[in-house]
């Protein structure tokens, strides 16, 4: 049941992602030429993403398990730090020069070609980079952080 639901929810994701046109890099970078030919649909997206997100956080506070029955976790870490801003930093310079979200690399690589499919290569390639370089240093990595939250 858990691997049915995370896939009907990667599934609605991938959807919106591609009738909400985020999975275009074109319109992303429109959205970021706010000097040029500037185009607000991204602004309409995330705000229209902020009710059920909001709602979702109502009602986190409300229930404590999932359909499924596992606990349900609150934010990984609650400190802002260097690594929330670097991390924040090189998701925006990827997201303003690339046009590709992150979270809408997979369903855009149904429909941007060789250029998306590098760019989730680069993002993979950033990610295993970023635990090896964490691990060695002692950072805590996400998944080890939520589960701390959740024994709180």
């Amino acid at each position: 049941m858990r691997y049915l639901i995370a896939l009907v929810s990667g599934a609605v994701f991938g959807v919106g992602m591609m009738v909400s046109g985020m999975a275009n890099p074109a319109r992303v970078i429109g959205f970021f030429d706010v000097a040029g030919a500037w185009d607000p649909t991204l602004a309409f997206v995330m705000a229209g993403a902020m009710l059920p997100m909001a709602f979702a956080w109502v009602l986190r506070a409300r229930v404590k398990t999932s359909l499924v029955g596992d606990a349900l976790p609150g934010p990984a870490l609650q400190t802002i730090d260097l690594r929330l801003f670097g991390g924040s930093a090189l998701f925006g310079l990827g997201w303003g020069v690339a046009g590709i979200c992150p979270g809408a690399v997979v369903p855009a690589l149904s429909v941007g070609g060789w250029p998306v499919a590098l760019f989730a290569g680069a993002m993979l390639v950033g990610m295993l980079i970023a635990r090896i370089v964490l691990n060695k240093i002692g950072g805590v990595s996400a998944a080890h952080a939520v589960e701390l939250n959740a024994s709180r």
